[in-house]
């Protein structure tokens, strides 16, 4: 039971600092570690490195931390329906790398298995190719791809155990398994706490990458945009659409 905790603010004592870099699962509002990224920004840590598929939305997710001016650099995909982020990034405030998806999950994936670097043809001829180092394998060219290791990974799980072995659920699996490799230290928030042991077939993160985790007193469901397309044969009229709504 070591690796349990009583919450967020508890999971994060002592592994935070300035100038640390966190990678955080996550895609928009889908898998988010909520609780653990409000404690990150009460703990006033700043100069902060975000690895992260986007920065969420306005007042939720990761977004936070750029309206506390707590974040230095963006490692992302997009700068997604954050305008806050748009703005920061656009006036200089916040330095960004944007990463082609497919590549980021890969420097996340090499980062977790211990695999310095890795060569791909994504970006090749484009500036994403800038000052990298470029190789030709069977005529094809590709350019060179650092890991990413994070001082801190956070990831939100459905199912866990004592161990802290992890299991996600839908598509708030996304980038959670592999954030949860690429951490020197992982905690994990678990909406639902085992009895026993996952199943060894079902685990999608073995405990031996997660370092605390705990389970959060509310777990909300925040949708970052509803369809209103009603479905056919339906004569329901569709809801307006919110961003931010629970769900």
């Amino acid at each position: 039971m070591a690796k349990t905790v009583s919450g967020p603010a508890e999971a994060l004592k002592d592994l935070v600092w300035d100038g640390m870099s966190v990678a955080v699962g996550g895609f928009g509002l889908c898998g988010v570690p909520f609780d653990l990224v409000t404690a990150l920004r009460d703990t006033g840590v700043k100069d902060l490195t975000i690895i992260s598929n986007n920065m969420g939305v306005d007042g939720r997710g990761l977004s936070i931390l750029l309206e506390n001016n707590q974040v230095r650099k963006v490692l992302g995909s997009y700068v997604g329906e954050s305008r806050i982020f748009a703005e920061k990034y656009l006036a200089g405030d916040v330095e960004v790398e944007f990463v082609p998806q497919g590549t980021l999950a890969a420097r996340i994936r090499a980062g977790g298995a211990g695999i310095p670097a890795f060569y791909t043809p994504t970006g090749v001829g484009t500036a994403v190719a800038d000052g990298k180092e470029e190789a030709e394998f069977d005529g094809q060219r590709v350019i060179l791809e650092r890991a990413i290791v994070a001082d801190l990974a956070l990831v939100h799980a459905h199912t866990g155990d004592r161990e802290g072995n992890l299991r996600y659920r839908l598509t708030a699996k996304n980038f959670n398994p592999l954030v949860a490799t690429c951490g020197r230290t992982t905690v994990a928030e678990v909406e639902v706490f085992s009895d026993g042991f996952l199943d060894p077939e079902s685990i999608d993160t073995p405990g031996v990458f997660v370092d605390r985790l705990y389970r959060p007193a509310r777990t909300e469901k925040f949708i970052e945009k509803r369809t209103v397309r009603p479905r056919p044969g339906s004569t329901t009229e569709p809801a307006p659409a919110t961003a931010g709504q629970r769900g």
